[in-house]
C-alpha cells in the first residue's frame, strides 16, 4: 500500500444534500500535485464539456491523456482505449498518470476505479453528475483521493483565479490571490 499518498480526509463521507466532500485546501492539494490527467470519455468534438475541460487544463500546464477507444488523437495527444493502455504507454516514456478524470456514466465508474487503483493513480475524479459511492469507497480504501460531482476545470478556475474575475461567487473569501500557482 502506498502509505505516503493516503489523504488525511480518506474517511470523510459525502454530504448527501450538497454532494460536497472536499475542502478548498484538499482540492488545491489535489490540483497542485496531480499534473498528468487521464480523461476517460474525452470527446474529440469541440463543443462537448469533456473537450472544453481538457483543453482548459492543458492550457494551464497539465498533461492531458485522452482515453477514448474511438478516436486516434484528441487535443494533439494520442488517445488510448483504456486507462491501463495509457499508463503502459506513458510508463515507457517515464511518465505516470496522477489523476483519472471520469466523463462517463455513473454505472461505468467501477471498472475505471479498478484501473486507477491498478496503475497507481493518486486521484479518482468523478465529474459533475457522476456519483458512484462504491467506486469512491474502493478508491479511498486503496489510498486514492476521490472527488465526486465536481468539474476539474471549474474547481481549478475557482481556486486559482479565473471565475471570480467574471463576478461568479467562488465561495473563497480572501483579499489576496494565492502567491504560488501550481503551474
Amino acid at each position: 500500500m502506498r502509505t505516503p499518498w493516503i489523504p488525511a480526509f480518506a474517511g470523510m463521507t459525502r454530504d448527501a444534500y450538497t454532494g460536497a466532500m472536499n475542502s478548498i485546501s484538499e482540492l488545491r492539494e489535489i490540483l497542485g500535485t496531480c499534473r498528468t490527467i487521464a480523461v476517460v470519455g474525452l470527446s474529440p468534438q469541440w463543443h462537448r464539456p469533456s473537450f472544453f475541460a481538457a483543453k482548459y487544463m492543458q492550457a494551464h500546464g497539465y498533461r492531458v491523456v485522452p482515453v477514448n477507444p474511438s478516436a486516434p488523437e484528441i487535443l494533439g495527444e494520442t488517445s488510448y482505449p483504456s486507462v491501463t493502455a495509457a499508463a503502459q504507454a506513458l510508463a515507457a516514456q517515464g511518465v505516470k498518470i496522477d489523476m483519472v478524470d471520469c466523463f462517463r456514466k455513473t454505472e461505468d465508474i467501477g471498472p475505471i476505479a479498478d484501473e486507477a487503483i491498478a496503475i497507481g493513480a493518486r486521484c479518482l475524479w468523478q465529474q459533475i453528475g457522476v456519483v458512484n459511492d462504491e467506486a469512491a469507497r474502493k478508491a479511498r480504501d486503496a489510498g486514492l483521493w476521490t472527488v465526486m460531482d465536481r468539474c476539474v476545470k471549474i474547481e481549478h478556475a475557482r481556486l486559482y483565479g479565473g471565475l471570480n474575475w467574471a463576478g461568479v461567487n467562488t465561495r473563497v473569501i480572501s483579499s489576496r490571490r494565492p502567491q504560488q500557482l501550481p503551474y
